[in-house]
């Protein structure tokens, strides 16, 4: 194993009600005037912005709730919201959503903080350095950005758009309230695509350069085991509340970097992220469902790189599905074609024509890699790393 930093500061309150609890946990990490970032009309609608806003403001604490956050959320939003919680002189940003709507909280967050700065600015170069505090409210198990430090975001200010990610401990939330009631009410293909990305953010810790560590190996395992037991359960039925509160559960644990200790060695990152990579190019460009474009490339990733340790797949699929095949390559294949199974009972897509609704051609194919390797500027991976080529070549194969 590994020397590691494990940093893990974010509040968890979790069940049933917690939503009430908002003005109690602002005050509690120093707020006093709340900027409530949320995305679509159903959480107005629902009446959860109406029980969180009257919670804070019958405790003393003013609120402004600014909505309109869409999936794959935009720079655009973010400067706007920012620009209205400086002038409402907020002091803390709770958002309440999913990842979408966390990660532009982050964004405003930093930007009120920093009134020097465009939003952009931190997304390409210069290094946060101070911030609001951040709170959660969790409708959407899937990015598990309440617990993160991480915080991604698309800038539909240029053309082509393109998307970034950045981390820093100025984007981990004080606090992050989980009522998995709140996520009962999802389209199923939200569901199921957050059951994607929770079981993506394991897999990239899992396949990792630097092995060696049983403990973070044993807890991996056993959220993939998890995610895929009670991941079509909760698309099956989304008032299982035993169901959604495992996605919930599984959702947060798999991004806050506990299934990836010990694995980072002489790099920062904690894993190889390539498939994020690969699934971040498609969605700033074709706007498509992140948990969906991981899903339509994992397979193909896996079938090119998993020669550089065949055996890790094959402890994968072992350990994971119980796969008694004793040769490394047909148990690697084997775990390979049951988490497509996977996929495809989260409805899911496995392909890339599945996923955009045409094929796509090779000029479109370049375009995407042209977009992943920042104009061939980059390369990813670290399980296996991949250049312009190698990109190319994964999406062809996933076509």
């Amino acid at each position: 194993m590994q020397k590691f930093v494990y940093y893990a500061p974010t509040e968890i309150v979790f069940g049933r009600g917690t939503e009430l609890r908002a003005a109690e946990l602002v005050k509690k990490h120093g707020g006093s005037r709340v900027l409530v970032v949320y995305g679509g009309q159903s959480a107005k609608k629902s009446g959860l912005i109406g029980r969180v806003t009257k919670n804070l403001e019958e405790n003393g604490i003013p609120a402004l709730a600014l909505g309109g956050v869409v999936p794959n959320p935009l720079v655009s939003t973010a400067a706007a919201m920012a620009k209205e919680g400086r002038e409402f002189g907020a002091d803390f940003v709770l958002a309440v959503g999913g990842g979408s709507v966390i990660d532009t909280a982050k964004g405003v967050a930093h930007t009120i903080a920093s009134p020097e700065h465009e939003v952009w600015d931190f997304w390409s170069g210069t290094k946060v350095t101070k911030s609001l505090p951040i709170g959660a409210i969790l409708t959407i198990s899937a990015a598990g950005s309440e617990t993160s430090n991480s915080a991604v975001l698309t800038n539909d200010l240029i053309e082509p758009h393109t998307k970034r990610g950045i981390n820093t401990d100025f984007n981990r939330c004080r606090f992050a309230i989980m009522n998995p009631e709140l996520t009962m009410t999802l389209p199923k293909y939200q569901i199921g695509a957050g059951a994607a990305d929770i079981f993506m953010h394991t897999s990239e810790r899992y396949f990792a350069a630097v092995l060696g560590n049983h403990l973070t190996d044993e807890i991996a395992e056993g959220l993939f085991r998890d995610i895929i037991f009670y991941g079509p359960r909760g698309v099956q039925d989304p008032s299982d509340y035993e169901a959604m509160s495992e996605i919930m559960w599984c959702g947060s644990v798999s991004h806050v970097g506990l299934t990836g200790i010990g694995s980072q060695g002489d790099t920062p990152r904690d894993g190889d992220w390539a498939c994020h990579q690969l699934g971040m190019a498609i969605s700033a460009l074709y706007d498509s469902t992140h948990g969906a474009t991981l899903t339509a490339v994992w397979a193909a990733w896996s079938r090119y790189v998993k020669e550089c340790n065949v055996a890790r797949f094959a402890q994968f699929a072992r350990k994971v599905y119980g796969i008694a095949e004793p040769d490394d390559g047909k148990a690697a294949e084997e775990g390979i074609r049951r988490t497509n199974e996977f996929f495809r009972s989260l409805g899911m897509p496995l392909s890339l024509t599945e996923l955009l609704g045409h094929e796509p051609t090779d000029e479109e194919i370049e375009a995407i890699a042209e977009e992943c390797t920042y104009g061939r500027k980059r390369s990813i991976g670290s399980f296996r790393v991949l250049g312009y080529d190698d990109i190319v070549a994964i999406y062809k194969a996933c076509r």
